[in-house]
């Protein structure tokens, strides 16, 4: 017996302990909460959302303010290694169409992106987002439309307008007209919810 308690407590620090599964979102200043206090952002409010519904998952914020699908595409394979995310999170675009970049060219990374988290098991939610209208109509419907053939090509749910309900409003969009203010974020957060909720009761990596 002693013995036995001995080898328990040798083998101890080497007992594997599971890892909460991980939410990892991958986007740009509208996820980043440009403007705002850390705790104020959307995605802070869905991590709380989370641990209320007593949900295992601890969310991962990796966006940066002013990043490109071309940026999240050089960063994804090392936070894909280091966080190994059960749902993949990819708010990019808005910054490509703000430069007036190809629309192929976003197509492409936003494929390259979900394949990516996808080959790594994760699942993937693609988030869109509309263009101020002084762009023009041809340039931003043809900017929305790049998410609706992504998501289709790809076989991955989309969210088709992360600012819907909010963009109509100034009171509820900072003095740029571009970012959305705290008493926002929980309106992002309810647009984005029913569709990224199935994906957290998908089976664990490794389960499958």
């Amino acid at each position: 017996m002693i013995r036995r308690l001995l080898m328990l407590l040798v083998l101890l620090p080497f007992a594997v302990v599971a890892q909460p599964p991980v939410v990892l979102v991958l986007g740009d200043s509208l996820s980043a909460g440009y403007g705002l206090s850390t705790e104020a952002g959307w995605v802070s409010l869905l991590a709380r959302r989370i641990q209320r519904e007593g949900r295992p998952h601890q969310v991962v914020n990796a966006s940066v303010s002013g990043e490109t699908t071309a940026g999240g595409l050089t960063r994804l394979p090392a936070l894909l290694e280091e966080h190994r995310p059960s749902v993949l999170v990819i708010e990019l675009g808005a910054n490509d169409g703000l430069r007036g970049l190809p629309f192929g060219v976003m197509r492409e990374n936003l494929g390259g992106l979900i394949r990516l988290g996808r080959d790594s098991g994760a699942s993937v939610l693609l988030i869109g987002v509309r263009l101020p209208p002084n762009y023009g109509v041809a340039y931003t419907e043809g900017f929305q439309a790049v998410f609706r053939e992504v998501s289709t090509q790809e076989g991955v749910p989309l969210v088709p307008a992360l600012l819907k309900n909010v963009a109509e409003h100034w009171d509820l969009m900072q003095s740029d007209g571009l970012h959305p203010t705290a008493a926002a974020q929980d309106r992002l957060l309810d647009t984005v919810w029913p569709t990224l909720e199935p994906l957290l009761a998908a089976p664990e990596r490794g389960t499958q």
